[in-house]
């Protein structure tokens, strides 16, 4: 796993030290943003492929059970970070030191729990989802 070095957590001012890339983590609710929710949202798989192939820490974030997004993951052959329910979003930054914190979601509650995480928040109906993704490069 690229967090760690020498068999240490690497902190955002280690990575910077050291001449590392900023870290980011990214996560996605599933039903209502992920196109393979249930509605489907309007965030192609290919999105959460291509942050993880740009090193990001990408996971969900979901109201479904641990092992739904799970099995959600390996049906469509992604191993992702991590996998929380809604209200623990926090742990997820407190096990990555990261630069940046994003959630995606499509829900007041999906913002509020993001922004209680110290999360930014982007709304995939409500927000510029198009820039969003472009500004990070998960788009095209």
């Amino acid at each position: 796993m690229p967090l760690t070095q020498r068999g240490r957590k690497l902190t955002a001012t280690t990575r910077a030290r050291e001449g590392c890339s900023l870290l980011r983590v990214i996560s996605f609710d599933i039903d209502g943003t992920l196109e393979v929710g249930d509605p489907p949202g309007t965030i192609p798989i290919t999105v959460v492929r291509r942050a993880l192939a740009l090193g990001f820490v990408a996971g969900s974030c979901s109201d479904r059970p641990i092992s739904f997004q799970q099995a959600l993951w390996a049906e469509h052959g992604i191993a992702v970070h991590f996998t929380v329910l809604k209200q623990h979003l926090t742990t997820v930054r407190e096990r990555f030191a990261a630069d940046h914190y994003l959630h995606i979601g499509d829900s007041p509650i999906d913002r509020m729990m993001a922004e209680g995480a110290g999360f930014d928040f982007v709304h995939v109906l409500e927000d510029d989802l198009l820039n969003a993704l472009e500004t990070l490069n998960l788009h095209g």
